[in-house]
């Protein structure tokens, strides 16, 4: 996890390059070969250029993108200051926005960052991650911004504005690319028109790609994907002063499997105990899923998201207009994996979501031209979603690691590798220990005979939310140069959060924890251990003996749900001045309110049969101030931005994990602060540059993780890119390296303080779950003709092929086996593009 002295060099480069500061704002064509047009956005729910937008925003055209090779969110994050994409599969995303991270998959959890398509709120982590092709931009706004967007936008927002139907216009563009590790994309659109006042557009992305982490067991290798993606929108203006489109998404995903891997335990052949091969991230894995897990289900994802957006615009007058946004969105998923990443069947788990969500938004918008503008609106938005957890322990193999004998010794970790077979009696062995010291050791055979090798526990959390608001939002221009504006959103949220756990039979080796942890009193530990020993156990009804769970405990009847109905209200507003030092240069200041609504933390019962637990957590607020400047310099050819801020947040909702479950709790209070600048200088006509760079320091003020980073967040994070034209015959070559570059990173809250892991069934006393500073340098190559209508391009990514992990802990930290996945490495390729 150590950068190359050539890493660091361009590493340096890049901070040099960054320190103009700036927002990058790319049209999809340049007006002379000297100047760089702004692209007019709609952040602020009216189209403006981007240097007039009087808060931090990074806005790109869908050429530069494609320029780029942007494709996912996790390469769009790496040219955005601030903004941050962890992408475990497309079932888990962690999206993060100035050191706040937005990535959890309960249903009863409510997002940070919101992620809109076409004006409609996707922002539920597991519906969220969709492929980024045939876009018009992308905005991507930070800060509070829930006047504007909503709810779901406590530190900021992601735009995706796609490409819609082109009334009167026939168009189309196709592209295909291919590379190595089996890689090939095919994708394309087309626009026809129907009559003079109405049009169609079909785009399509089709995507394969092997995986990069060998699976030493045989099959697929892990991290492979296979993506289906598809998009259909249709356009009616039926005059100059109404237009009305729909559009539906539809998008599926398959993938051989994450690959979480202990870096303590030689990958083996769990049946020999041969070593297959090493102990980093980024060699192969041999990950054992449990026999028969749910049905039958191989380690792997199987994903599918689609929705359906109604837009209608319609100019009542020369200065009010009306806008509405109707929508439909579904997802369901299920990913398997295997959580404590050895080659044994110890925790394999899965995550079973689903989704639909129904939403009308209503606004009125008023603009005469004058001093005076702004827009007022309502809101309805109903969502339903349920996450299930299934989770099969091997019994034997689990007391094995819980007595610390995994390897065959308490005093080695992962030195050797052992047989399946060696474990039955190492869990003898490790039962004796146990018993002995309570004078109950001739229980230890017979009750090892009763563990299992197939231990079933399964979670389910669901929510049934409604939500209403309305918000006003109004700009005045004071003077030609001064404007102020101020927003309000109210918003109110009544929810139903439910619970259930069951078992698939009774833990042998939850009863022992029990008794472990003195919640068996002396007087009744000769019965207990009897009933255990006895080689019905399992069958034991259980009103005469508990259904002990090992991480979860069943709820009553082994399965009921509890409910727990709430209400949530809040206002949230916005403040902000923009002066104008020129037609090219504004300075501006904002203060904001933002909140993430209440949260129901649900979690089982204390002990087997009781009802679920449910534990209000206070909705977390954010006080934010901003300064910041745009300007466009040097004749236009020179466009920087550069923003401060300050964030005080109070009941700050953080994740824990309990067992295997992850529940939401409050973290106090909290404070980030730092600079973004961005900057686009066109040099020549042969060459442009362009850089980004972040300061965010992110840190608790208080409570369990006094002093720690926010997780995901890193301190400082930089990019750097150019692109230099060479004219030949017929056209030009063009040269495009981008390097981009980020500080230390934690992977969870706790900051992976041995300390603050106590609660865990295996603590883990080594604090690794961190990647140390890094940067990918990438590098395309394309001959572009006069034409236009076609091209060439050669592309490579991370070519200097950097070793490092993009996520760490996980699941397996409860038994103290940290997974860690491993960064893609170096990749390479050919694209070939057709534009009619």
């Amino acid at each position: 996890m150590t950068i190359s002295l050539k890493a660091r060099l361009l590493a340096a480069a890049t901070l040099v390059g960054a320190s103009a500061g700036g927002t990058i704002a790319w049209a999809d064509e340049q007006t002379t070969p000297s100047t760089v047009d702004d692209i007019v956005v709609t952040a602020q729910l009216r189209e403006q250029k981007t240097i007039d937008v009087p808060f931090a925003l990074t806005a790109y055209s869908g050429q530069f993108l494609q320029d780029l090779g942007v494709q996912e969110f996790d390469q769009l994050s790496a040219f955005v200051p601030g903004f941050l994409v962890q992408n475990q599969s497309p079932n888990n995303p962690g999206f993060v926005m100035r050191g706040i991270t937005s990535d959890s998959g309960s249903a009863t959890a409510e997002p940070r960052v919101s992620v809109f398509q076409d004006g409609v709120s996707i922002s539920k982590s597991r519906g969220s991650y969709v492929e980024l092709f045939d876009m018009e931009r992308i905005e991507v706004a930070k800060g509070p911004q829930s006047t504007l967007y909503g709810r779901g936008a406590l530190i900021g927002a992601v735009n995706l504005v796609q490409n819609r139907a082109r009334i009167g216009r026939t168009e189309a563009y196709a592209q295909a690319e291919v590379g190595n590790e089996g890689y090939r994309m095919v994708e394309g659109a087309v626009n026809l028109p129907v009559g003079e006042t109405a049009g169609l557009r079909l785009s399509t992305r089709l995507k394969t790609r092997d995986g990069f982490v060998e699976n030493l067991l045989g099959g697929d290798d892990y991290n492979s994907i296979e993506t289906k993606a598809f998009r259909l929108s249709g356009a009616w203006a039926p005059n100059e002063r109404t237009r009305f489109d729909v559009i539906a998404n539809y998008q599926t995903d398959k993938a051989s499997g994450t690959p979480f891997k202990s870096i303590a335990y030689f990958p083996a052949d769990p049946n020999t105990g041969a070593v297959l091969g090493g102990k980093d991230p980024w060699d192969g894995a041999a990950l054992t899923p449990g026999a028969a897990f749910d049905g039958g289900k191989s380690l792997g994802l199987t994903r599918e998201v689609w929705g359906v957006t109604g837009l209608a615009r319609i100019d009542l007058n020369s200065s009010l207009r009306l806008n509405s946004t109707t929508a439909y969105r579904q997802f369901k998923n299920y990913e398997t994996f295997d959580a404590d990443g050895v080659s044994l069947p110890i925790l394999t788990a899965a995550e079973d979501t689903y989704g639909e969500q129904w939403s009308q938004d209503l606004r009125l918008s008023y603009n005469n031209g004058g001093r005076l503008s702004g827009f007022v609106g309502a809101g309805w938005f109903h969502e339903e979603g349920y996450q299930r957890t299934p989770t099969q322990f091997d019994e034997r193999l689990a007391l094995v690691q819980l007595a610390g004998l995994l390897d065959g010794s308490p005093t080695t970790v992962g030195d050797k590798t052992l047989p399946m077979a060696s474990y039955p009696t190492l869990a003898g062995l490790a039962l004796g220990g146990l018993l002995s010291p309570l004078g109950a050791g001739a229980f230890a055979a017979p009750i090892a005979a009763n563990l299992k090798a197939t231990h079933i526990e399964t979670p389910i959390n669901n929510s049934d939310l409604t939500s209403y608001d309305v918000f006003a939002d109004v700009t005045y221009a004071l003077t030609d140069r001064l404007e102020v504006s101020g927003g309000v959103r109210y918003t109110r949220d009544d929810k139903t959060t439910g619970f259930a756990s069951s078992v698939q039979s009774r833990s042998v080796l939850g009863a022992l924890l029990a008794l472990q942890s003195g919640a068996i009193p002396a007087s009744q530990m000769q019965a207990f251990l009897t009933t255990m020993a006895n080689p019905a156990y399992l069958n034991i009804p259980a009103n005469l003996f508990p259904l002990f769970g090992l991480t979860a405990q069943p709820t009553t009847n082994n399965g009921d749900f509890s409910y727990f109905d709430s209400k949530d209200d809040g206002v949230t507003w916005r403040l902000t001045a923009r002066y104008a030092l020129s037609d090219d240069a504004n300075i501006y200041a904002n203060y904001a309110r933002g909140r993430r609504p209440e949260v129901i933390s649900a979690s089982g019962p204390a002990a087997p049969g009781g009802a679920a637990r449910f534990t209000p957590v206070a909705a977390e607020t954010v006080d934010s101030y901003e300064i910041g400047a745009k300007a466009a310099l040097l004749d236009r050819r020179l466009r920087v931005d550069g923003a401060v801020f300050l964030y005080n947040y109070e009941n700050f909702q953080t994740t824990v994990q309990q067992g295997t479950l992850f529940v939401t709790t409050n973290a106090g209070e909290a404070k980030s602060y730092g600079f973004e600048g961005q900057a686009n200088f066109t040099v020549s006509s042969s060459l442009d540059l362009f850089a980004t760079y972040a300061f965010n320091h992110s840190r608790f003020e208080n409570g369990l993780y006094k002093g720690n980073h926010f997780r995901l967040s890193p301190d400082h994070a930089a990019s750097f890119g150019a692109i230099w034209r060479l004219p030949v015959a017929g056209g030009a070559i063009e040269v495009q390296p981008t390097y981009t570059w980020q500080s230390k990173v934690f992977f969870d809250d706790d900051n992976d303080i041995p300390a603050l892991q106590k609660g865990h069934f295996v603590p883990d006393l080594i604090q690794d779950e961190y990647q140390d500073a890094y940067g990918l340098l990438n590098l395309r190559i394309r001959y572009a003709p006069a034409s236009q209508n076609w091209g060439v391009e050669a592309f490579g990514e991370n070519i200097l092929d950097e070793k490092y992990i993009k996520d760490a802990g996980n699941t397996g930290d409860a038994l103290g086996m940290p997974t860690f996945i491993a960064g893609r490495p170096a990749s390479y390729g050919l694209v070939f593009k057709l534009k009619l």
